[in-house]
């Protein structure tokens, strides 16, 4: 697809790069190597190393650590609750704003983009300065014994908060390309609301769908910011795996802290490797119904 485009925006500019001397592109490979080498490969292998150093009973051992586990116990429930949702939201959203046009249109564009424009620090002080003890629900809450702040569903809401944006701008996209012809077609036909959105939308936009819930779910478990803002630190209570890693660096257990963090760069690598698929799947799907 770049080829082409390079191709109609300036005719012979590939030809131009392919004819570059050899040590020109030698260089340019050379440098972009180098670049890939200090930061992708010698972070990961530093990881696994720093992981492994002790051995590998060392290594489950400090997996096995009862903070530690419940450092990933706290990190997976919330992104079981947060990735669901934030997949609901976002097909709603995009479905309302490429099927309607309504006032207030361009502000709910906006709103979706704002935790990509907000710091997550700043994002998990807003809601501590809303649903902390002193903030402005806190006293309710705290007559009425509800608890939002240092403790899982002040989590949750923040990380609901600086994900939810993912679904919904990689399905925006997709719906935009796809058109209404098909559920026009389904709705002529006498098919109702939901068997358009589940018999015809969703199929159209399945690889975008998926795309985003991968997204969505990496930065779910891998978010800090705002979770360290909301969360206390509280020790085997409010601890999600990225804080864990923190923690044990700073008392000096580096075989601990990178074998957590290994377990981040796990997730970090399937993802990748589930994204080339889909990616890979999307594109072989559009080349099909162009053919």
């Amino acid at each position: 697809m770049v080829r082409e485009a390079v191709a109609l925006l300036a005719p012979g500019i590939g030809s131009r790069a392919r004819s570059e001397p050899w040590p020109v592109r030698a260089a340019l490979l050379g440098l972009a190597l180098i670049f890939l080498l200090l930061v992708v490969v010698l972070p990961l292998v530093a990881v696994f190393s720093q992981a492994f150093e002790k051995g590998i009973r060392a290594y489950f051992a400090a997996l096995w650590q009862p903070e530690t586990a419940a450092a990933i116990k706290l990190t997976l429930i919330t992104a079981v609750i947060a990735v669901p949702l934030n997949t609901v939201f976002g097909v709603a959203a995009a479905w309302t704003l490429t099927k309607y046009r309504f006032p207030g249109r361009n502000i709910l564009l906006t709103l979706i983009d704002l935790p990509f424009t907000v710091s997550p620090v700043i994002s998990g002080l807003v809601f501590v300065l809303l649903f902390g003890t002193r903030g402005i629900f806190g006293p309710f809450l705290d007559a009425h014994g509800f608890k939002i702040v240092f403790a899982t569903p002040g989590i949750v809401m923040a990380t609901i908060f600086v994900t939810f944006p993912f679904v919904a701008r990689e399905i925006l996209p997709a719906l935009q390309a796809a058109g209404n012809a098909s559920e026009e077609a389904a709705l002529t036909l006498g098919a109702g609301g939901w068997r358009i959105l589940f018999r015809v939308t969703l199929p159209k936009i399945k690889w975008a769908l998926i795309y985003g819930v991968i997204l969505c779910n990496a930065r779910a478990m891998g978010e800090f910011g705002a979770v360290s803002v909301v969360s206390g630190h509280i020790r085997g209570v409010t601890n999600t795996v990225p804080l864990q890693v923190e923690i044990l660096y700073n008392e000096y257990d580096f075989v601990g802290a990178f074998a957590v963090a290994s377990l981040l760069t796990l997730l970090a690598l399937v993802t990748l490797v589930i994204k080339k698929v889909v990616e890979h799947r999307q594109a072989s799907a559009n080349d099909g119904r162009k053919a």
